[in-house]
C-alpha cells in the first residue's frame, strides 16, 4: 500500500497498534501492521525482558516502543524522594479513595504507603533519568519507532533516533502542540482526538486531523497518524482522506484474545456503548478517557476532592484500583462493579472478542470496501 508511514516503517498496511501486550505487538506486526509496546509502567528489567521476547517471536518484522516523558509534572527537576512524594498526598484524597472501596464492601488493607511506593516506577519513568534507562534499552533492540506520549520528546530521544535511524513520534491533541512538535523535528505526528482512550485532548478526531494537517504545511509536511476512536477500516479510510498517512490505534486491541485486559473489564467493554466512557483527571492527574464505573462516577461528584497533578493522583488511584482488579478476578462483586480501564469511545463498536490477526484482516477488508464505495461515489 502506498503510504509514507509504510515507507518509513517498512510495513504493508499503515495500521499502528499501541498496546501493553507483547503478544499483540508481535501479532499485529506479523499480520502486516506495526505493533508499539507501551513501556511507561515497566521497570528497565521488565522492558528488556519484553523486548527480548518480541525479538524472538516477531519473525523479523518491525515494531516500536512508547514512553511517557512529560514536559511538566510535580517533582520534576527537584530531586523529590519517594517519601517526599508520598508526603505531598493529602489525607482528604487518600480517605476519599478508601471511602469508595468501603462503599463496595472492600477494606483498605494494603492500600497504603507501601503500595504507593510500588507504583513509584511510573513516577520514576516520567523523569529524564528514568527515561534514559528505557531509551538505552529500547535502542539496543531493532526498533523502528520510538514515541513520546506527553510533550516534545527529550533531546536525548531525538538524537538517538537520528543516530539509529529510528523514527521519533509524538502524540498531540491540539494545533499549537503539533506545530511545536514539527518545529522540534519529530518524524511522525500522532494526532489524537478526544475520543481516544488514555490521555487525550478535548477536540474530536474528525476536526483535529484536518486542522493539524492544514496547520503544519507551512512548517514541514510531517506525516500524520490519526488516533481517537478508530476501530474500523472505514474510519481509517476517512482519516486518510482528511490528510493522515495511517492510523494509531489502542482500544480495539483490548478485547482481543491476546490482550492483557482483565476478563471482567473485557466483558464490560464488549457490552459497552460509546457513551460508557468518561474523560477525567481522576486516574493520573491529566485528562484521560476510561471505562465508566462507580469508581469514576465517585470522582465526578461535587463532594469529591479535585484530582492532584501528575504523578500524585496516580499514587492515590493505582493502589486502590490494583486491589479492585485482584479482587474482581476472584469474583468479588463490589470490585467487579468498580473495575475500570482506559478505553476510547470506539468501544461501542467493539462487540466481539477476536484474535489480533482477525482484527487486522477486518481492518484491511473494511478499508478496501470503504475505498471502493468512495471511488464509486465519485465515478472512478
Amino acid at each position: 500500500m502506498e503510504s509514507r508511514i509504510c515507507e518509513m516503517l517498512g510495513i504493508e498496511f499503515p495500521l499502528v497498534a499501541f498496546t501493553h501486550s507483547r503478544y499483540v505487538v508481535a501479532e499485529v506486526s506479523k499480520a502486516g501492521g506495526f505493533g508499539v509496546l507501551g513501556a511507561a509502567s515497566m521497570t528497565p528489567e521488565q522492558l528488556e525482558a519484553e523486548l527480548t521476547w518480541i525479538d524472538e517471536n516477531i519473525d523479523g518484522k518491525p515494531y516500536g516502543v512508547d514512553l511517557i516523558v512529560p514536559n511538566k509534572f510535580i517533582g520534576k527537576g527537584d530531586n523529590t524522594t519517594p517519601d517526599g512524594m508520598i508526603a505531598m498526598l493529602p489525607d482528604e484524597h487518600k480517605n476519599f479513595a478508601e471511602k469508595i472501596l468501603r462503599a463496595h464492601d472492600i477494606d483498605a488493607e494494603g492500600v497504603d504507603d507501601a503500595a504507593r511506593r510500588e507504583t513509584m516506577v511510573f513516577s520514576d519513568n516520567l523523569t529524564l533519568e528514568g527515561a534514559k534507562k528505557h531509551l538505552d534499552i529500547a535502542f539496543s533492540h531493532p526498533i523502528k519507532l520510538i514515541a513520546n506520549a506527553l510533550g516534545v520528546p527529550p533531546r536525548e530521544m531525538m538524537e538517538l533516533g537520528k543516530q539509529h535511524g529510528v523514527a521519533v513520534a509524538a502524540l498531540v491533541g491540539a494545533k499549537s502542540h503539533a506545530i511545536n512538535q514539527v518545529q522540534a523535528g519529530v518524524d511522525i505526528l500522532v494526532v489524537a482526538g478526544g475520543e481516544a482512550g488514555g490521555h487525550c485532548g478535548a477536540v474530536s478526531t474528525m476536526v483535529l486531523v484536518p486542522e493539524i494537517f492544514e496547520a503544519i504545511q507551512d512548517h514541514g509536511d510531517t506525516p500524520i497518524l490519526a488516533a481517537g476512536g478508530i476501530v474500523t477500516g472505514r474510519q481509517m479510510a476517512a482519516c486518510m482522506a482528511m490528510g493522515a498517512s495511517g492510523v494509531w490505534t489502542g482500544s480495539v486491541w483490548l478485547t482481543t484474545t491476546e490482550a492483557e485486559t482483565a476478563p471482567v473489564v473485557k466483558e464490560k467493554m464488549l457490552a459497552a456503548s460509546s457513551s460508557d466512557t468518561v474523560r477525567a483527571r481522576s486516574r493520573t492527574g491529566k485528562h484521560s478517557r476510561q471505562l465508566r464505573s462507580p469508581w469514576t462516577d465517585a470522582w465526578e461528584r461535587e463532594d469529591a476532592p479535585d484530582p492532584l497533578a501528575m504523578p500524585l493522583q496516580s499514587l492515590i488511584s493505582e493502589p486502590a484500583l490494583g486491589k479492585v482488579e485482584r479482587l474482581s478476578e476472584g469474583g468479588h462483586r463490589g470490585a467487579q462493579d468498580l473495575a475500570t480501564y482506559w478505553v476510547g469511545q470506539g468501544v461501542g463498536l467493539m462487540n466481539a472478542s477476536q484474535s489480533v490477526r482477525n482484527v487486522v484482516y477486518d481492518f484491511k477488508e473494511d478499508f478496501i470496501n470503504a475505498h471502493e464505495r468512495l471511488s464509486k461515489a465519485v465515478g472512478t
